[in-house]
């Protein structure tokens, strides 16, 4: 779990579970984008709404290694495992207490708002991408 310079709880609602009784996969994906976008907006000052520049996601991947249910809460990781010119490859660690119940990656890459052609990840943005690099 050191591993990652940031962290946040997430508690699981009762609609996030599944008819088998647990947590779908479709919602650690939500998760992992909730976890990501709050850093983005919080720490990088990106306006999802007004902003010249937005993120993409142009890959998605998660491991499953435990099941989880409402009413757990989850300790979700954040560190940046690749930050280029244009693009940065987030790692995400999802753990109950200290099992590890899913791992995944999201990879953006920040484009103009209007013409949708990238753009230099800098300034701010860059320096919150920065500080989640480990170690």
């Amino acid at each position: 779990m050191s591993a990652y310079p940031q962290w946040q709880r997430v508690p699981l609602r009762w609609k996030d579970n599944d008819v088998y009784g647990h947590v779908n996969n479709v919602v650690h994906y939500a998760l992992m984008d909730t976890v990501i976008n709050t850093w983005l907006i919080e720490r990088g000052g990106l306006d999802m709404h007004e902003g010249d520049t937005i993120g993409l996601c142009v890959e998605s991947h998660c491991n499953y290694h435990g099941s989880v249910s409402f009413p757990d809460t989850l300790s979700v990781g954040l560190r940046v495992g690749h930050l280029g010119r244009t693009s940065v490859r987030y790692e995400i660690g999802m753990y109950r207490d200290d099992e590890v119940i899913a791992e995944g990656h999201f990879v953006h890459v920040f484009v103009d708002r209007a013409s949708r052609r990238p753009v230099e990840v800098s300034g701010q943005l860059r320096e919150a991408l920065e500080a989640l690099r480990p170690g």
